[in-house]
Protein backbone atom coordinates (compact mmCIF):
# COMPACT_ATOMS: atom_id res chain seq x y z
CA UNK A 1 0.00 0.00 0.00
CA UNK A 2 1.55 3.42 -1.00
CA UNK A 3 -0.34 5.46 1.88
CA UNK A 4 -0.47 8.92 -0.70
CA UNK A 5 -0.65 7.02 -3.81
CA UNK A 6 -4.71 7.59 -4.63
CA UNK A 7 -3.99 11.88 -3.02
CA UNK A 8 -0.99 12.19 -5.21
CA UNK A 9 -3.02 11.03 -8.30
CA UNK A 10 -5.83 12.84 -7.64
CA UNK A 11 -3.96 15.86 -6.99
CA UNK A 12 -2.05 15.26 -10.50
CA UNK A 13 -5.65 14.84 -11.85
CA UNK A 14 -7.83 17.85 -10.65
CA UNK A 15 -4.98 20.30 -11.37
CA UNK A 16 -6.54 20.74 -15.28
CA UNK A 17 -10.25 19.69 -13.98
CA UNK A 18 -12.15 22.83 -13.79
CA UNK A 19 -15.57 20.44 -12.16
CA UNK A 20 -13.66 19.92 -9.11
CA UNK A 21 -14.37 21.97 -6.23
CA UNK A 22 -13.04 22.37 -2.81
CA UNK A 23 -16.66 20.12 -1.53
CA UNK A 24 -15.46 17.32 -3.81
CA UNK A 25 -11.62 16.94 -2.85
CA UNK A 26 -12.91 17.07 1.13
CA UNK A 27 -14.83 14.30 0.34
CA UNK A 28 -12.37 12.57 -1.62
CA UNK A 29 -9.96 12.97 1.36
CA UNK A 30 -12.46 11.33 3.58
CA UNK A 31 -12.72 8.75 0.77
CA UNK A 32 -9.27 8.40 1.20
CA UNK A 33 -8.81 8.29 4.79
CA UNK A 34 -11.91 5.51 5.38
CA UNK A 35 -9.61 3.61 2.50
CA UNK A 36 -6.30 3.57 4.20
CA UNK A 37 -8.39 2.62 7.46
CA UNK A 38 -8.97 -0.24 5.72
CA UNK A 39 -5.27 -0.95 5.08
CA UNK A 40 -5.45 0.53 1.46
CA UNK A 41 -7.84 -2.06 0.09
CA UNK A 42 -10.95 -1.43 -2.31
CA UNK A 43 -13.31 -1.46 -1.97
CA UNK A 44 -14.44 0.54 1.49
CA UNK A 45 -17.55 0.47 3.07
CA UNK A 46 -18.82 3.81 3.86
CA UNK A 47 -21.45 5.68 6.50
CA UNK A 48 -23.19 8.54 4.88
CA UNK A 49 -23.04 10.41 8.24
CA UNK A 50 -19.01 9.30 9.17
CA UNK A 51 -18.10 10.62 5.59
CA UNK A 52 -20.27 14.26 5.81
CA UNK A 53 -18.74 14.47 9.40
CA UNK A 54 -14.89 13.82 8.23
CA UNK A 55 -15.09 16.15 4.95
CA UNK A 56 -17.25 18.53 7.07
CA UNK A 57 -19.95 18.72 5.01
CA UNK A 58 -23.10 19.72 6.63
CA UNK A 59 -25.97 18.75 3.84
CA UNK A 60 -26.71 15.94 2.38
CA UNK A 61 -27.58 17.23 -0.79
CA UNK A 62 -24.33 18.53 -1.31
CA UNK A 63 -22.82 15.17 -0.09
CA UNK A 64 -24.98 13.60 -2.67
CA UNK A 65 -24.17 15.90 -5.09
CA UNK A 66 -20.60 15.40 -4.52
CA UNK A 67 -20.43 11.93 -4.72
CA UNK A 68 -22.17 11.32 -7.60
CA UNK A 69 -20.28 13.74 -9.24
CA UNK A 70 -17.03 12.21 -8.44
CA UNK A 71 -18.58 8.90 -9.81
CA UNK A 72 -19.55 10.56 -12.46
CA UNK A 73 -16.15 11.66 -13.44
CA UNK A 74 -14.50 8.55 -12.75
CA UNK A 75 -12.53 9.16 -9.77
CA UNK A 76 -14.38 6.84 -7.71
CA UNK A 77 -16.87 3.65 -8.52
CA UNK A 78 -20.01 4.17 -5.89
CA UNK A 79 -22.68 1.72 -4.98
CA UNK A 80 -25.09 3.12 -2.89
CA UNK A 81 -27.14 1.27 -0.63
CA UNK A 82 -30.84 0.99 -0.35
CA UNK A 83 -30.29 -0.41 2.97
CA UNK A 84 -29.90 1.53 5.64
CA UNK A 85 -28.21 -0.90 8.07
CA UNK A 86 -25.25 -1.81 5.61
CA UNK A 87 -23.37 0.79 4.43
CA UNK A 88 -22.50 2.39 0.45
CA UNK A 89 -19.51 0.56 -1.50
CA UNK A 90 -16.78 2.79 -2.43
CA UNK A 91 -14.08 1.58 -4.69
CA UNK A 92 -11.13 4.23 -5.39
CA UNK A 93 -10.30 4.05 -9.37
CA UNK A 94 -6.52 3.76 -10.07
CA UNK A 95 -5.73 7.35 -11.19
Amino acid sequence: MQPFGPMVGFYKIIADDARINTTHISLYMALVHHWSLNKGKNPITISRNNIMKTAKISARHTYNKCINELREYGYIKYVPSSNSLSGSIVYLNSL
